[in-house]
């Protein structure tokens, strides 16, 4: 069954009480099985446009995300964050579809895993195709994985593109590094006109999972 997501956005204007936020979700974290993947950390936006903070949550499906952001324990807690900070907020499938071949990659010796955000609005869809063919090999090679893959999703704050996809990359620094690569600039060139991107890559989180 394919997992569920939550993907904030966030710019926080007050990190005193944006900390009283984080210390009441627990309960609903825990109540509907969210583990963080990524929780700030290191990032770096390497297309369009990015807030400064990045969160991703993962669900056993997406029912339970969504049903996670509905409840009264989490519903009590938003207050607290829209007060403190400004965002953009979307909830999304999971993919469980065919990924890339083995990586090539040699074991990351990192604890951290390493993540693809993007928001794409795809103005060629014929066109768009090529470049996801190509990106594959690349992917492999640096040992992306496909955890979001457009898929069902509700924005339910802010505003974000349309096609929301994330990849887990063994650390961070083979995620820096596959965009980096001459293998995916080339996948990227097919790209280029054929959708609007903001895409940011970020360091996983090894925290408390809630």
């Amino acid at each position: 069954m394919a997992k569920g997501y939550w993907i904030p956005h966030i710019d926080v204007r007050d990190a005193e009480g944006y900390k009283a936020y984080m210390a009441a979700t627990p309960p609903a974290h825990a109540r509907y099985n969210g583990v963080a993947l990524v929780r700030g950390g290191k990032m770096e936006v390497v297309e369009g446009r990015a807030r400064a903070r990045v969160v991703l949550r993962e669900f056993p499906d997406y029912a339970a995300a969504l049903a996670c952001y509905r409840s009264p324990e989490y519903q009590s807690a938003r207050p607290r964050r829209l007060a403190t900070a400004a965002g953009d907020f979307v909830i999304v499938e999971g993919y469980d579809g065919a990924q890339p071949a083995g990586s090539t990659a040699p074991p990351a010796q990192a604890a951290r895993k390493g993540y693809w955000i993007g928001h794409v609005d795809i103005v060629d869809p014929e066109g768009y195709k090529a470049y996801q063919a190509a990106n594959a090999m690349p992917f492999s090679e640096f040992g992306g994985r496909f955890l979001v893959r457009g898929g069902t999703r509700e924005v339910t704050e802010g505003t974000v593109r349309s096609r929301t996809v994330v990849l887990e990359f063994p650390s961070y620094e083979a995620a820096l590094a596959c965009y980096r690569s001459p293998g995916y600039q080339a996948a990227k060139r097919l790209r280029d006109g054929k959708g609007q991107i903001d895409l940011v890559i970020v360091e996983g989180y090894d925290g408390p999972a809630h």
